[in-house]
């Protein structure tokens, strides 16, 4: 099974994560910014809809099966290069020319929370699964961008709750926050989705400048900072 796979639906494209938990590392962060290439260039969708196949994950987030070895070996090169390419799949997410909506099939925890940021509306699978930032126990400060992401999506009282005491929120305290458009039980979750992407038919330029516009002082967050804390010892992964 390839990694991702999508299929164009009514000018939707519908792109699924196939990498068990989805966590990232630097093949995961490259297949995933090839495939959203391919649908902009080669596609005429109008909407990007994304979702997962595992039965009870959406992403995990950060693979640090891959990465601590890495920071243990100091190497720093390797590491900072992995954070630039993981901050290129978030701008170039919230600079699609295109409508994003994640359906969140599952768990999205750490880095895979911060992915859900980046779309433009989320729908998130009721019966099941947690959203959460757990970097608080695993020694892992926030980027720049990363706060940025947070603070687009979700209301600023809940971004230090869940930052700084690492708890998880529930489909339904989601909605209630306003950080999903709607909790929705897994049997409803894709046309839900779907349903509600196809009404998006809006057209790439008009949407592609909005984003460059509305997004601004994310894509500064994201493209001036230079990963300083790994260089600095305060990358402590616990």
């Amino acid at each position: 099974m390839a990694m991702f796979e999508y299929t164009v639906d009514e000018k939707v494209a519908i792109l699924t994560m196939n990498s068990g938990e989805n966590r990232f590392n630097p093949d995961f962060l490259k297949a995933f910014l090839d495939i959203l290439d391919e649908i902009e260039q080669q596609t005429d969708a109008l909407t990007l809809v994304i979702n997962s196949s595992h039965e009870k994950i959406y992403s995990n987030g950060i693979d640090l099966e891959w990465l601590v070895p890495v920071i243990q070996k100091n190497d720093i090169q390797t590491a900072k290069q992995f954070f630039y390419q993981l901050n290129q799949l978030f701008r170039r997410l919230i600079t699609c020319p295109m409508i994003t909506v994640a359906a969140i099939t599952g768990h999205a925890f750490a880095g895979g929370a911060i992915l859900c940021c980046a779309f433009d509306f989320r729908f998130m699978r009721s019966d099941r699964g947690f959203f959460c930032f757990p970097e608080v126990d695993l020694g892992i400060p926030f980027l720049p961008g990363m706060n940025a992401l947070l603070k687009k999506t979700i209301p600023m009282y809940k971004v230090e709750e869940m930052q700084y005491t690492g708890s998880r929120l529930t489909a339904a305290q989601c909605e209630k926050h306003h950080i999903v458009t709607k909790a929705c039980h897994l049997d409803d979750l894709m046309n839900d989705t779907l349903t509600f992407a196809r009404g998006l038919n809006k057209q790439r330029g008009i949407i592609g400048e909005m984003k460059q516009r509305l997004n601004k002082q994310i894509v500064h967050a994201i493209d001036v900072e230079d990963v300083p804390y790994i260089e600095s010892g305060q990358f402590n992964i616990t």
